[in-house]
């Protein structure tokens, strides 16, 4: 009986420490920015209309392919009160602080760039691809994914564009509306899980 009951004992703790790895805020989720070199916390991050979150990797193709477009997003919805900031689960030995922060100097997208070699915030909000969009907004219970997935509709050909999922989702929470779809399946690189 006494072995049964530290049985018991054993496996509520593991089941309680299991738990709390899985109860995380996503306010509490924080990293360093290549750029300024100090930590940010998302929670602390002002959030207006909304904070767009893009995976992104120097190594994958498909984000050079989106580059003008993310600086003509940038230039057209931060002033609308839209933050951008550009995020990394990549491990790769080459992608240092200091060659992202020399990339971002050089590609003219002048957003906060966020590590995250331990794929916290990859595995929180569930990044597959590079890139991939995480839109995020003020809910009724704190913060929640507006957008999910895809830019558009066609990652190798910018002119061929025929459905702007994601400028669509930014034009409708500026009239108050709700992003419809909420989520379209990214396409890009396979981001790399550890």
């Amino acid at each position: 009986m006494a072995a049964m009951k530290e049985t018991i004992l054993i496996i509520l703790l593991f089941l309680s420490i299991t738990f709390q790895g899985f109860s995380q805020r996503i306010e509490d989720l924080s990293t360093t920015d290549v750029i300024s070199g100090k930590v940010i916390t998302l929670g602390e991050i002002p959030i207006n209309k909304g904070l767009i979150l893009i995976s992104h990797s120097m190594e994958c193709p498909f984000a050079d392919m989106y580059a003008n477009r993310l600086k003509f997003l940038i230039s057209e919805y931060s002033s609308q009160g839209f933050a951008f900031h550009l995020i990394n689960p990549s491990k790769e030995e080459n992608q240092t602080p200091e060659t992202l922060k020399t990339f971002m100097q050089e590609s003219g997208i002048s957003v906060p760039y966020l590590l995250d070699p331990e794929q916290e915030w990859t595995k929180y909000f569930k990044i597959t691809k590079i890139p991939e969009v995480i839109l995020i907004t003020n809910g009724e219970n704190g913060f929640e994914i507006a957008y999910r997935g895809a830019f558009d509709n066609n990652p190798q050909a910018e002119g061929s564009v025929t459905d702007r999922y994601f400028e669509r989702a930014i034009n409708q929470i500026l009239k108050g509306q709700k992003p419809g779809p909420p989520q379209v399946r990214a396409m890009g690189c396979n981001v790399k899980t550890f």
